[in-house]
């Protein structure tokens, strides 16, 4: 132990490095510097926080194990130990948990095994050395050494951008003979010319001879200079004149293939081209070929250099690095026409072929066999310079964009990235709507969430649409079904607390396509792909709004709504006034909740709301509202509803809120309607009584006709806000509840229901004017309410009084005496005086009423009038059918039609 702990950390690293592979210290050297290189990186990915999801792994990890049992009392356990608080960070014992029962065998899908790594091969940018150094190596291997290495850097896992495999477009074709073993002939060159064709290297096959490009020494694959060649080629080193050959020009662009320097060719910064030195004596045709071959260089070194400034970035997020693999394996492509043309050359060198022979590598057979991978580098390097600063699904959307072309054969090749490309979306599509699990690290994927919101906000602010990650390819309906898909999922288990297995609510197979058959998916987005997205659209949904019409009660809560709060439980509503009236005439500061709540338990048991069920009426409360100075209880009271779990997410506060408003209109409404009917009642009973005063008959009258006004106008409101704008409103939302698909649609339903009835009861901000129109004419009829019963107190008054002045009279005659004295006749008179007095005084209070009304209902006429509603200017010509308020205000004069032509003038 000593000994360890004198030793450096490099030194136990390097031991580490020994173990892992089983390889010595000298063999060892790279995967040492490339384990020194991990350490020294912040390599540990960003895990998000989400204690939910970390329990539903553990869960299904003790069902994959057939251990229903314990996953069951994991759940109970996991559930008391939320509900006590002991524990502060619960995530990280249950992350805790989680790494302690994996397999330690298997690879972590969270930290790339590094194992792996160092038993199989270093990623290619792990060295410090620069690519074009190490390349030229590599690019003499024989084909089936190629296959090999390919295979061996698709092993790699997530940690290699060569993970996705190696994908060849064409296929394979037969090896050029020029390249098999054994002696090689003028009919082996003839025949390397005529296979060698403008797809010769990306159609080369995964095995050939390996004699055909043994190893070339990285000597002679450096800048070109003197290099020793047998036999000797004179012409191609232009000893014979003083301008450059041919031959050396061929040699400098194949380096240039690469994104190397030349002798004669090299990278002009300043201008960001390869240029030959004006200067360098060079013919004019040789000159053009020259540059028109050096961009394939510039296209190559553009491309790399994007694949290598991505490749090792993690921020990239998993759709950069398929790009950046899929362009990987077009270059491999490339490479493999360059070892190619690199072996052609060494066996020109080695067999004495002269230049002008018809089988030796020309400038101009150069460009032949390069047409096509230059218009492919063209295509690449149009994507690299389009996906610049984009990542996840606006990548998939720049690679998309390049496939809409009439060339079949650049179409088939963005397709094919495009296929490795959208991979990753595909696996994260797949796990939201079959498991309803994110995880997006790199935020990717076009569904977005907050882990710091609530769960009874889960349904409304937790998910959403990032719509700049929305692939072109997918439609904004697709889009939102997919939202919708893994949201129900997630609400389901988190706020429904339903235990139903994903599988059982989407049985539809969640196996994960491979890259062809993610680009073929997308392709078909009105077949295969719109038929796996409806089919777990449907199937979630509708399962979702099972559990809350069966579980939840959601319909019910909903006609309780329309029954209480709506006011359309008419018995029950007229019975509780009935209760109510002697406690809210009082004010409001005497009022106790506790008595208001007994009142509303007798009413209910008095009328048919008691059949309704014990979960309804146990939610029905009485709420009273913040009190002003001189407010009744009239003002304050209110009807309450309380609503929790998941029938919260319909009725939500706001939604609430708007109920609330609603009902205290509604409330005052019938207020009025209810002291109208008490203003009636009092004129029939007191009609009989008060014949015996003719006095008063004028002034009876004008209440008669006043009260005759407010019943027809309070009729009148009634019916518009009853027929016109509740059960009209209230017979849409049910018919839309009815057909709703998602809870989506019942919500938004709602919200529109609550709206209209805000709008049309002239409870918004547009109808403010009118609103306070007609709480005016409200607190007119109480005002005459109160006139009418002073009038009839002091007028019942006079008619007992003189009921017994007359009894009194008539008792005294019976007992044979005068009826009345002169000083009572005269007492009696006086005090007839002083009523009949009066009487101008109630008329012209009652004329000033009358005058205050008619003068308020004609301005809300008018407001009435000038409404963009036509709902509302119908129910003007209601409210004065007789025409009275129009032959008194000019106003009102003006018709339907040129009302509509004045607004749409203003418009």
């Amino acid at each position: 132990m000593a000994a360890l702990d004198q030793k450096s950390p490099n030194v136990l690293l390097q031991s580490l490095c020994c173990r892992i592979t089983g390889k010595s210290e000298a063999e060892v050297a790279h995967q040492f510097q490339y384990a020194v290189r991990v350490i020294g990186s912040n390599y540990a990915p960003t895990i998000e926080r989400d204690e939910f999801l970390v329990s539903e792994k553990i869960k299904k990890e003790l069902l994959k194990q057939r251990r229903e049992a314990d996953a069951a009392l994991f759940s109970e356990l996991h559930r008391k130990l939320q509900t006590q608080g002991v524990l502060k960070h619960r995530w990280s014992v249950l992350y805790l948990l989680l790494s302690l029962c994996e397999d330690p065998r298997k690879p972590s899908c969270r930290v790339p095994g590094y194992g792996a790594l160092f038993a199989q091969g270093l990623p290619r940018d792990a060295h410090s050395t620069p690519f074009y150094c190490a390349r030229p190596q590599s690019l003499a291997l024989g084909y089936a050494d190629r296959s090999s290495s390919m295979h061996t850097s698709a092993s790699l896992g997530t940690s290699g951008v060569s993970s996705l495999g190696t994908y060849t477009l064409n296929g394979p074709t037969l090896t050029p003979p020029c390249l098999m073993s054994g002696p090689q002939t003028q009919a082996a060159g003839d025949s390397l010319r005529q296979q060698l064709g403008s797809r010769l290297a990306w159609t080369l096959p995964p095995s050939a001879s390996p004699s055909a490009t043994a190893p070339t020494s990285r000597g002679s694959l450096g800048p070109p200079g003197p290099v020793a060649r047998a036999p000797h080629r004179p012409r191609r080193e232009g000893d014979d004149s003083a301008e450059v050959g041919e031959a050396a020009l061929v040699r400098d662009i194949l380096y240039v293939f690469q994104g190397i320097d030349g002798k004669f060719i090299k990278m002009c910064s300043p201008e960001n081209c390869y240029k030959i030195d004006a200067k360098m004596p060079l013919s004019k045709s040789l000159r053009d070929m020259s540059s028109r071959l050096a961009e394939l260089g510039w296209l190559h070194n553009k491309v790399r250099k994007y694949t290598d400034s991505r490749s090792l970035d993690r921020a990239f997020g998993l759709v950069g690095q398929s790009f950046c693999a899929a362009l990987h394996q077009e270059l491999k492509e490339y490479y493999r026409l360059l070892s190619v043309l690199h072996s052609q050359l060494q066996v020109e060198d080695d067999q004495g072929v002269n230049l002008g022979s018809e089988s030796s590598l020309t400038l101009r057979r150069l460009l032949v066999w390069t047409y096509d991978p230059k218009v492919r580098l063209k295509t690449l390097a149009a994507l690299v310079d389009y996906c610049q600063g984009r990542k996840g699904g606006e990548l998939a959307s720049a690679v998309h964009a390049y496939s809409k072309t009439g060339d079949p054969y650049m179409r088939a090749l963005v397709q094919h990235i495009l296929g490795l490309v959208s991979h990753p979306i595909l696996n994260f599509l797949y796990r939201w709507i079959y498991d309803g699990e994110l995880e997006d690290t790199y935020h990717e994927f076009f569904v977005a969430s907050d882990p710091t919101v609530k769960t009874d906000r889960l349904w409304h602010d937790k998910y959403s649409l990032r719509k700049s990650m929305i692939p072109s390819f997918v439609t904004m309906d697709q889009a939102r079904k997919v939202l919708l898909i893994g949201k129900s999922i997630n609400f389901l288990h988190q706020v429904c607390h339903d235990r139903t297995p994903p599988g059982k609510l989407t049985p539809a197979s969640k196996s994960t396509e491979s890259p062809k058959d993610a680009a073929e998916l997308f392709t078909d987005l009105e077949g295969t792909f719109q038929g796996k997205i409806d089919a777990a659209y449907f199937e979630t949904s509708k399962y979702l709004l099972d559990i809350l019409n069966k579980n939840y009660l959601l319909l019910e809560h909903l006609q309780a709504m329309r029954r209480y709060l709506l006011l359309g439980q008419g018995d029950f509503i007229r019975h509780l006034m009935d209760l109510l009236k002697p406690e809210l005439a009082r004010p409001a500061t005497t009022l106790y909740q506790h008595n208001l709540t007994g009142i509303l338990e007798t009413a209910v048991r008095a009328t048919n709301a008691q059949f309704d069920s014990p979960e309804i009426l146990k939610r029905l409360d009485v709420r009273l509202l913040e009190v002003s100075p001189g407010d009744t209880g009239w003002d304050v009271f209110s009807l309450d509803y309380h609503v929790d779990g998941p029938i919260a997410t319909v009725f939500t506060r706001e939604c609430m809120s708007c109920y609330l408003r609603v009902f205290n209109f509604l409330w005052r409404a019938k207020r009025m309607e209810y002291i109208l009917t008490d203003i009636w009642k009092g004129q029939m009973c007191n009609a009989k009584l008060l014949k015996a005063m003719p006095e008063l008959s004028g002034v009876l009258h004008q209440c008669h006709i006043l009260a005759s006004e407010m019943v027809h106008f309070i009729h009148q409101m009634q019916y518009y806000i009853t027929f016109e704008v509740l059960e009209c409103s209230w017979d849409e939302l049910w018919n839309k509840v009815q057909q709703a698909q998602d809870l989506d649609h019942i919500i938004a339903a709602h919200e529109v229901f609550l709206d209209t009835i805000i709008s049309r009861c002239l409870l918004d901000n547009n109808n403010r004017s009118l609103l306070n129109q007609l709480r005016a004419i409200f607190d007119q009829i109480i005002e005459f309410q109160n006139a009418q019963d002073a009038l009839y107190r002091s007028a019942l008054e006079e008619l007992q009084l003189r009921l017994q002045f007359e009894e009194k009279k008539q008792q005294r005659e019976a007992e044979g005496e005068w009826g009345v004295t002169a000083a009572e006749e005269s007492e009696e008179k006086k005090r007839i005086q002083e009523f009949q007095e009066t009487i101008p005084k109630m008329r012209s209070q009652l004329r000033i009423l009358t005058h205050f009304y008619q003068g308020i209902v004609q301005q809300f006429l008018v407001l009435l009038m000038s409404s963009s509603d036509e709902s509302l200017q119908f129910l003007s010509f209601r409210l004065d059918f007789n025409e009275h308020y129009k032959a008194r205000d000019p106003r009102l004069r003006v018709s339907l039609g040129a009302t509509r032509g004045r607004r749409s003038s203003n418009v």
